[in-house]
């Protein structure tokens, strides 16, 4: 299975195609994401054991802006993060997947998952919450530190049927204020979505590491945790 680059209303995508499956795959990824996407996409399928899927990933310019649910200041630096999540969501809901229905579909029914690393992690939790048009969910070491995020996910729910949480065992254990919330953060988000009447189905995967460890096969596992688990 090979990448193939195309441009979709002026955004970059890669798609992996698959003719034989009705499951697409989504991610939105950075340019230091690219080189692990083949590596990724090969770890889905041993892990799924040949299960069908096609793969679609979305090429993000702007990591701290077009990912982020809403403005907030500075964690790392002086680059605060904007609030280009809604925008990016359009893109996906009403312009990639129609595509690739249109292309794909021969008059199945589509089944998207979402999924992302990081920053993109987050934008998947987020996006659960704001459409039903993708059946699972893999936040895989989601930045859930996110100023105002352990409010949001509180008073909101999902509407994803399937949602794989993930993080590095290391990766709470940082001097940086802000980042070094998350262990607690999704450790709240894993209670809340199992409490979730809406969730048939959630999983919380601790890894060996920190937040830069192995990111292409925590993506696949999360994928693959997703494709395999039934509800």
């Amino acid at each position: 299975m090979a990448a193939k680059r195309i441009t979709i209303d002026g955004k970059k995508c890669f798609l992996y195609e698959n003719s034989d499956t009705n499951i697409f795959l989504i991610q939105a990824v950075g340019e230091h994401e690219l080189d692990a996407l083949d590596r990724e996409v090969e770890g889905i399928k041993k892990l799924t054991n040949g299960v069908p899927f096609a793969f679609a990933a979305i090429m993000i310019e702007d990591w701290n802006s077009q990912l982020s649910p809403w403005k907030a200041p500075a964690v790392f630096g002086r680059e605060g993060f904007g609030s280009g999540a809604a925008e990016t969501l359009i893109f996906a809901r009403e312009v990639l997947l129609p595509t690739l229905e249109q292309t794909y579909g021969q008059g199945r029914r589509m089944e998207y998952y979402l999924g992302g690393y990081s920053l993109s992690g987050l934008f998947s939790l987020w996006a659960s919450y704001q459409t039903d048009i993708f059946f699972g969910i893999a936040a895989v070491s989601p930045s859930v530190w996110f100023p105002g995020w352990d409010a949001y996910m509180t008073s909101h729910s999902p509407q994803a049927q399937k949602i794989y949480l993930s993080l590095g065992e290391k990766e709470e254990n940082t001097k940086n204020r802000v980042t070094s919330q998350v262990g607690d953060h999704i450790r709240r988000q894993d209670e809340l979505l199992r409490r979730d009447e809406y969730v048939k189905a959630c999983f919380l995967e601790w890894n060996p590491g920190n937040h830069f460890t192995d990111p292409e096969i925590r993506m696949a596992k999360g994928f693959a945790w997703l494709l395999t688990v039934a509800v």
